[in-house]
């Protein structure tokens, strides 16, 4: 069926008139009388009972101004709906992010992003950046954060964050007097660690296989707040971003004798949609990034 002729019929039908629903269509008579006409051969059904000047609507006529009703204020929603999202007027970003960046790098971009579009909705996912990747390719998020040093042609990248890996301690730990800490140190130490399929996770599985040693692992978790604690108490060292113990007096933070880079990039599906809302908040980050 189509949606212009069955906004004539309903006019018609509740006008009970085609000469006074073409005036109102701004449309000649006789068009809004074929137009009807052909709406009747398409469904096969007599929709008016015409007799001298009058109209009335016919039992399937009846049932048919009841549907379509329905179907046009759904098309009407719908152009509305596309129309507020142009405008950024509503929408949702789906955005994946590990909880290193999400408790220390992100909360003032989303805070900012929000202040300035606050009829956008913000949904934001927490896992490792293995996983994350694998939610994008499912389309289970629209953007998510991933370590570039995986790439793949299924992925648009927007690199965003180039961070230095740090070793981080107790201030009063052996190794805080050094300037720098090699792996052969580091791996000597209990260590508290995150879960597998986190960046911080990767970064300890890369020196591993660089250099054959054993780690000597006391804790996994991802409880960053936990993982602090413990190396606090000095029960163990970790591995973490110099952001996420700026306001910890009691850590200090080393970095490896080869310096351990961590590249980040904020990635969709290449080819797939992404919205206005979504591409607003991949260009507000890339403006954050220049400034």
């Amino acid at each position: 069926m189509n949606l212009k002729h069955l906004r004539y019929f309903v006019r018609v039908a509740e006008l009970s008139s085609f000469t006074a629903a073409a005036e109102q269509l701004n449309l000649a008579q006789p068009a809004v009388s074929m137009a009807i006409q052909k709406l009747e051969q398409t469904l096969s059904i007599s929709l008016f009972h015409r007799h001298d000047r009058q109209i009335s609507l016919t039992d399937e006529g009846r049932e048919l101004l009841m549907h379509a009703r329905r179907v046009l204020m759904a098309a009407d929603e719908a152009e509305q709906a596309m129309q507020e999202l142009s405008g950024l007027k509503r929408g949702e970003v789906r955005i994946g992010i590990p909880g290193m960046l999400g408790s220390y790098y992100f909360p003032p971009i989303l805070m900012a992003f929000r202040h300035r579009y606050p009829d956008l909705q913000i949904s934001v996912i927490e896992a490792g950046t293995r996983k994350l990747q694998q939610m994008l390719l499912s389309g289970e998020i629209d953007i998510g954060v991933i370590v570039e040093d995986s790439p793949t042609n299924e992925l648009e990248l927007c690199p965003f964050l180039h961070e230095e890996m740090m070793v981080v301690m107790a201030d009063d730990h052996p190794l805080a007097a050094c300037k720098s800490i090699t792996p052969e140190d580091f791996f000597a130490q209990e260590l508290v660690l995150f879960k597998e399929g986190y960046f911080h996770r990767e970064v300890i599985n890369r020196l591993l296989l660089e250099t054959g040693l054993q780690p000597h692992i006391g804790f996994e978790t991802n409880l960053i707040p936990l993982i602090k604690q413990i190396v606090k108490q000095g029960f163990g060292i970790s591995t973490l971003l110099q952001m996420v113990i700026r306001d910890e007096p009691a850590l200090v933070a080393r970095p490896f004798s080869q310096p351990v880079l961590l590249d980040l990039s904020l990635a969709w599906r290449k080819g797939g949609y992404l919205s206005r809302a979504n591409q607003t908040f991949i260009e507000f980050l890339a403006d954050q990034i220049r400034d």
